[in-house]
């Protein structure tokens, strides 16, 4: 890094030229790497998962429901009356799929059984059934970050939950990279800068669940 600082400032002093710190800016961006072990994943939906908490209602045509509220465990699996020595894997299921799976087994106690799975309200804490965003680079609480049941998660709003950008950081180049359902990535570059100098909320760019956001050091 330091060489290329030596570099970057033997190129402004010799041509003092605007295109050749664009150069170096570009230069950099190129160098700039994620955590491999940390990539942007194509997310179809929200997904049960170890630490959601879930609302279930069972009953019948000739009974009232019964509401339950269930933590899913760390396992992956919930235990409900009635299947106290038969849990339920559930691990990445959709609340659809969970459902068609509790009423195949609870045919077994109950005659036409009538199941509804939902997300219990989500204060922001614990595990997020609708994802997170993972922030890394100059911010001073890197790591994933809950996307709220709302989905209106932008960069600022993420960079604020991580805590706000560390005194070196390079606000005007912060890259955002996402995954497509094939696989391929896409990189995006967003200037909290401009965002609030300029007032162009309109640059706040949205994010997905699966998004990588990376903050990097400034070159100078």
């Amino acid at each position: 890094m330091t060489k290329t600082f030596l570099i970057a400032g033997f190129c402004l002093f010799a041509s003092g030229c605007e295109t050749v710190c664009d150069t170096i800016v570009d230069a950099l961006r190129e160098r700039e790497t994620v955590d491999s072990s940390v990539v942007a994943t194509w997310w179809d939906g929200p997904r049960i998962r170890p630490g959601v908490q879930l609302t279930i209602q069972v009953g019948t045509v000739a009974a009232p429901p019964t509401t339950m509220e269930v933590l899913v465990d760390q396992n992956g699996d919930i235990t409900l009356p009635l299947l106290l020595q038969e849990p339920v894997a559930c691990d990445g299921l959709t609340l659809e799929s969970l459902k068609q799976k509790l009423v195949k087994v609870y045919s077994k106690y109950l005659r036409q059984p009538m199941v509804t799975v939902t997300f219990s309200p989500y204060d922001g804490k614990g595990v997020s059934p609708w994802g997170t965003v993972t922030v890394l680079g100059e911010v001073l609480n890197p790591g994933p970050v809950n996307m709220p049941a709302t989905m209106d998660l932008t960069v600022t709003k993420v960079l604020q939950a991580a805590g706000g950008c560390k005194p070196f950081a390079d606000k005007s180049n912060i890259r955002v990279t996402r995954c497509d359902k094939d696989g391929n990535q896409t990189r995006t570059y967003v200037s909290i800068t401009e965002i609030g100098k300029d007032g162009r909320i309109d640059k706040d760019m949205p994010l997905r669940a699966g998004d990588v956001v990376w903050v990097p050091e400034t070159w100078y």
